[in-house]
């Protein structure tokens, strides 16, 4: 019974800090899509590693707004979607080994009939292009670590179009970088503001307070993600995450089964509610749920802990 508590004690640990093979890569899957939630297609798609020596590629999204990036080395990325006509639009997600890395969707402002953006009028397609070009001349300086200068781009562009929620969130990610939190979270509230279910900058907000031991905030925050978004098994997911970080484990087995009905693929579940069946000792179903992950993600990032842990929940012969 007291080795397989602290197994259970050990796997909390390892779970958060996540383990990586050289080895391996991981695959990025995503859709672009304009604010009406319908597909963009040829959107360029521009994948930029995070960690230590910035690599990019590139690709496009297909008839269905959808893209697939392989080959990544697992770690963080910006993904940033453009075309003509739109406000480029950027992200930052994990992608993990193995099994795809599935993205939030990728929301380009539409062109405003009659107003800015509006196809066909001279004066609104040069602002368009002049807003796109200091997007871009941001993702540069950013990507540069010129992130002060970044910084000012994305604040005046955001007080000239203060209707543009990426905007707001583009900023709160450059100062997330500069490890300036209260700046990040205003501008990250600022763009939910604007659009109060923008899933990207709710996921961000998140991450945030996460990182700076505002569980509270971030309980408050996943909870309000996933009542926007009911059917979306990563609002839910992200639930159970903040509430398994704080150590409401009933509470995270509640949201990982619902995102688990909503998506029964989704691997990460599998994963968490096995480490709760085993701080439990609730062993047959500990042995079910590693099971399940591991024929899900048989490669994935926690696929080696996964099966050692599965070998303590079983009985001993």
């Amino acid at each position: 019974m007291k080795r397989i508590l602290a197994a259970g004690a050990v796997l909390v640990g390892l779970t958060l800090l996540g383990g990586e093979a050289a080895a391996q890569t991981g695959t990025a899957r995503g859709k672009v899509v304009d604010e009406k939630g319908q597909v963009i297609e040829a959107a360029a798609i521009a994948v930029e590693y995070l960690g230590g020596v910035t690599r990019k590629v590139e690709t496009k999204t297909n008839k269905k707004g959808e893209f697939t990036q392989v080959g990544l080395q697992p770690g963080n990325y910006r993904i940033t979607a453009s075309k003509d006509g739109f406000v480029p639009t950027s992200i930052e997600h994990r992608i993990n080994l193995g099994e795809p890395t599935y993205l939030p969707d990728i929301k380009l402002a539409a062109p405003r009939a009659g107003g800015a953006g509006a196809p066909g009028d001279p004066a609104a397609e040069k602002a368009m292009a002049e807003l796109r070009a200091s997007v871009d001349q941001a993702i540069a300086l950013t990507k540069e670590g010129k992130l002060d200068e970044a910084e000012a781009i994305y604040k005046d562009l955001a007080a000239k179009n203060p209707t543009r929620h990426q905007l707001f969130y583009n900023l709160g990610i450059v100062q997330a970088q500069k490890k300036d939190a209260a700046s990040a979270e205003a501008s990250y509230l600022k763009a939910l503001e604007v659009k109060p279910d923008y899933a990207e900058a709710m996921n961000a907000l998140n991450t945030l307070y996460l990182s700076t031991g505002q569980a509270a905030k971030a309980n408050e925050l996943a909870a309000k993600a996933a009542t926007a978004n009911p059917n979306d098994a990563k609002a839910q997911f992200q639930v159970g995450y903040v509430a398994f970080n704080s150590g409401k484990y009933d509470e995270a087995a509640e949201a990982f089964k619902k995102a688990e009905a909503i998506d029964p693929n989704y691997a990460e579940t599998y994963y968490f509610l096995g480490t709760i069946a085993l701080s439990q000792n609730k062993l047959e179903d500990c042995v079910a749920r590693f099971e399940k992950y591991l024929a899900l993600a048989p490669t994935g990032q926690n696929a080696a802990t996964a099966q050692q842990l599965l070998a303590a929940c079983k009985p001993k012969k």
